[in-house]
């Protein structure tokens, strides 16, 4: 596989991390992931609008996440991708320099990776519909950054996979906000029901483009805070992300949801979600 690397495009076999990178010693950097339909970067723009703006707020200096525009073609053609199914994963550290809980010096370069990987949409499991689990939330308090410190997250999910769910939601003080690695929406009384953006809540992609489908399928939508004692009112439950597109959640906790199949709300949107993608243009294929 080739990938990106400090500016340069080499065999993944030969990157080499320093252990003085401050991704490795401190998770201080950031991450995030495009999906690829068969050469088409879905909604690259807003993705790299969240990596600038997290970029800004961790004062990580000298890279222009621009630039994932053109590294991401040459790796799907490199790697042979460019009519494939396939995720583009970028990582920005703040680099390598002695361990020091301080900024390093002033032009110490940022630690970039990027990488194009085959992927296989999980079909079955938008058609049949998932479980999960409420988990207490005990994440910092900067969750609305896509950071590479994930280990909150990580034992949240494996705790529901332990159990036998799919994903793991977190609920602080009672109310719910996101998965592990998901967007969470709710529909109650026929309303696609959002959790307030907030420090709480990473601003999902696949949300944003899952609320401008609602409305314009005359959806009703509204966004506040979903609050966990609401959970045996909620006719549906729809997981929503990059890799997942959008997963009906039939049960929480062990408990049904609504008819314990994926609703119509969730197939409407999913067709839709279909409809976009297909509707991807010619002139946005990426150069060969």
């Amino acid at each position: 596989m080739i990938v990106y690397f400090n500016g340069q495009y080499l065999e993944k076999s030969a990157v080499r991390i320093s252990p003085d990178d401050r991704g490795f010693l401190f998770a201080d950097g950031l991450y995030d992931v495009v999906r690829s339909y068969r050469g088409h970067l879905f909604r690259c723009s807003d993705h790299l609008e969240r990596l600038a703006f997290g970029l800004g707020e961790l004062r990580i200096q000298d890279f222009d996440p621009s630039a994932i525009e053109d590294i991401a073609p040459r790796l799907l053609e490199a790697n042979g991708m460019s009519n494939a199914e396939a995720a583009i994963y970028m990582q920005v550290t703040r680099g390598v320099a002695p361990r020091s809980h301080k900024f390093p010096p002033a032009g110490t370069p940022p630690t970039v990776y990027v990488e194009a990987k085959p992927f296989s949409p999980p079909f079955a499991i938008r058609q049949a519909g998932a479980n999960a689990m409420i988990i207490a939330d005990q994440r910092w308090q900067r969750c609305d950054l896509k950071t590479t410190g994930l280990l909150a997250n990580i034992l949240a999910h494996q705790q529901a996979v332990d159990a036998g769910a799919f994903e793991a939601i977190f609920s602080r003080d009672g109310i719910l906000l996101e998965g592990s690695h998901s967007s969470m929406v709710f529909v109650k009384d026929g309303v696609l029901t959002c959790p307030q953006l907030n420090q709480h809540i990473l601003p999902g992609v696949t949300r944003k483009v899952v609320l401008s489908l609602a409305a314009a399928a005359s959806i009703p939508n509204e966004c506040r805070p979903c609050l966990e004692k609401e959970l045996p009112d909620f006719e549906e439950v729809l997981m929503l992300g990059t890799t997942v597109e959008i997963v009906p959640i039939v049960a929480v906790n062990g408990r049904r949801i609504g008819t314990g199949e994926p609703g119509p709300i969730a197939r409407r949107l999913q067709q839709a979600f279909g409809e976009v993608v297909k509707s991807l243009s010619v002139e946005a294929k990426l150069p060969a």
